[in-house]
């Protein structure tokens, strides 16, 4: 990677201003670490839910629903934001979405009640998309047998990101209000964001601005192996939020009666994903995405039943727990690798994908809360259970 600003053409493309770029693996730390910060910004809701509460007077199952905006805002923001990586500068991208966001995560922190604390967060998740516009980058630039283990790494941090908002955010919600927490995100997500816009490559591609929005169902329809993931992707994500959406219910209600900042403390074991990231990349590299998926939906569907046992038996949700996120992060590196190569067009290819599995995401995570409080964990386990078997059977008979 050049380590001097320079400027180049390419076939087909405007001029490409290169940033002065630390060495190769630097870059991909900032990238990571950035990718974490943003990421977290989606999930900071969830840890802090009965917290809220308090603070609203209501019950907690009434403002869990919260978190479902935060992921349908960030299902919303991937739409219209990340194809952008094929045609806009992402650096001057970037920057733009790093204030917004900045802005919105202040908004939270002095939102008045609940419908403005959604508002608020609808549009910090909407664009904080930054992680999706840097993959398709790194994977652009990664060695062809080694590109998987590059996304990974992205992989890594971004997962690390959504265990610090559940872990941290718990701690310093306990210590200081939830309302500080949102606060500190907006400062971390304004350095991060900034910081890497600067070492990004300035590049503006030929074409119309918005030609990857419109190409989505184009290239959904020509691309199966781009259907298949995306789809795989939903079934996974869906059940893994509709579980660690109402997990905190779980620990703070009467089964287990934690605080909030023991209930965070949970989230460690999501450091899970971290660890499977590097192992699930050499073994797509290795062996292929759909070997790796058949393995990480086996170990969903054992993860599942272990959940429910662990309504009342604390070993069998630690377990469960390790389980589900390293299915989720393998499940999530093979299939996002075979988006970003499945087509020309890796932004938009990416955009289809991440979007799905956020859709899933947001409306099993919705429906989770509403089975929270009629049916109890036991629904909550049930919807998951359904995602699983939404994903893998829509995608099982070729097309």
């Amino acid at each position: 990677m050049p380590s001097a600003t320079m400027t180049t053409r390419r076939a087909g493309q405007a001029p490409v201003r290169q940033a002065r770029t630390p060495a190769p693996g630097l870059f991909l730390t900032l990238i990571a670490v950035c990718s974490a910060v943003t990421a977290a910004n989606i999930y900071l809701a969830a840890p802090l839910l009965s917290l809220m509460a308090d603070d609203f007077g209501s019950a907690p199952s009434a403002v869990a629903w919260i978190a479902s905006v935060a992921q349908l805002g960030y299902a919303v923001g991937l739409l219209f934001f990340a194809p952008l990586g094929d045609s806009a500068n992402r650096r001057r991208l970037v920057a733009g979405l790093t204030l917004v966001t900045t802005v919105a995560l202040g908004a939270s922190a002095a939102a008045p009640g609940a419908t403005a604390l959604a508002v608020a967060m609808f549009v910090a998740s909407a664009t904080t998309v930054i992680p999706q516009l840097l993959v398709p980058l790194v994977a652009e630039r990664a060695p062809a047998d080694r590109r998987a283990r590059h996304v990974a790494a992205v992989i890594a941090g971004l997962f690390t990101g959504i265990v610090g908002a559940r872990v941290l955010g718990g701690l310093a919600g306990q210590a200081f209000g939830w309302r500080w927490v949102f606060a500190g995100a907006a400062l971390l997500t304004l350095v991060l964001g900034l910081a890497t816009s600067l070492v990004l490559p300035s590049r503006r591609r030929e074409g119309p601005l918005f030609a990857g929005l419109a190409a989505l169902p184009s290239v959904l329809r020509h691309s199966p192996d781009l259907w298949r993931a995306c789809l795989r992707q939903a079934g996974m994500f869906g059940a893994w939020s509709a579980l660690w959406t109402a997990l905190s219910l779980l620990l703070t209600g009467p089964a287990y009666g934690l605080s909030t900042a023991t209930a965070g403390l949970f989230g460690l074991f999501g450091l899970t994903a971290s660890a499977v990231a590097p192992l699930a990349g050499g073994f797509v590299d290795r062996f292929g995405a759909a070997r790796v998926v058949r393995s990480a939906y086996l170990l969903a569907a054992v993860s599942v039943p272990l959940f429910w046992l662990g309504g009342h038996a604390p070993a069998a949700l630690f377990a469960a727990a390790i389980a589900i996120h390293a299915a989720l992060v393998a499940s999530h590196v093979a299939n996002q690798t075979l988006a970003l190569t499945a087509t020309s067009t890796p932004a938009t290819a990416n955009t289809a994908y991440v979007v799905a599995g956020f859709a899933g995401g947001a409306a099993a995570s919705a429906l989770g809360g509403a089975a929270f409080s009629h049916f109890g964990w036991s629904g909550v386990c049930a919807v998951a259970g359904l995602w699983l078997v939404l994903g893998w059977g829509l995608t099982s008979v070729r097309r």
